[in-house]
């Protein structure tokens, strides 16, 4: 918590962040091999009511809000533990990452396997 009393702002990344990866980078999933090489590109992340560290476990839902052939978008929604899906989330944010090849250090395309994994994520 910071001097504020609610979740610090560089928390609430990170617990972004943490929900992420393990969507993404599971090691039986299409995706794992994004983990060797993909870049946050753009962040937006938009408070619109506080949550305390009493508010947790939170409750982090994700979805695929844009889908390109070397970038995705992550739409987020953040919620105190239990909170019905139908309360306004406290939270929201949008996280767009690309796929990056780190030998060659430039963009790559999304795999067609990767690609797949991520439409079925789309929201509609």
């Amino acid at each position: 918590m910071d001097v504020f009393q609610h979740i610090n702002h560089a928390r609430m990344v990170t617990l972004l962040e943490e929900a992420r990866i393990p969507w993404l980078l599971t090691p039986d999933r299409p995706t794992a091999a994004l983990g060797a090489g993909a870049v946050v590109v753009d962040m937006h992340v938009r408070y619109r009511g506080q949550l305390r560290h009493s508010d947790g476990p939170l409750t982090v839902d994700m979805w695929v809000d844009r889908l390109r052939s070397a970038d995705w978008t992550i739409g987020y929604e953040v919620r105190a533990r239990d909170a019905n899906i139908a309360t306004p989330p406290a939270v929201t944010a949008t996280i767009q990452l690309a796929a990056f090849d780190i030998d060659t250090q430039r963009l790559r395309r999304l795999t067609a396997a990767e690609r797949d994994y991520l439409q079925h994520y789309v929201r509609s």
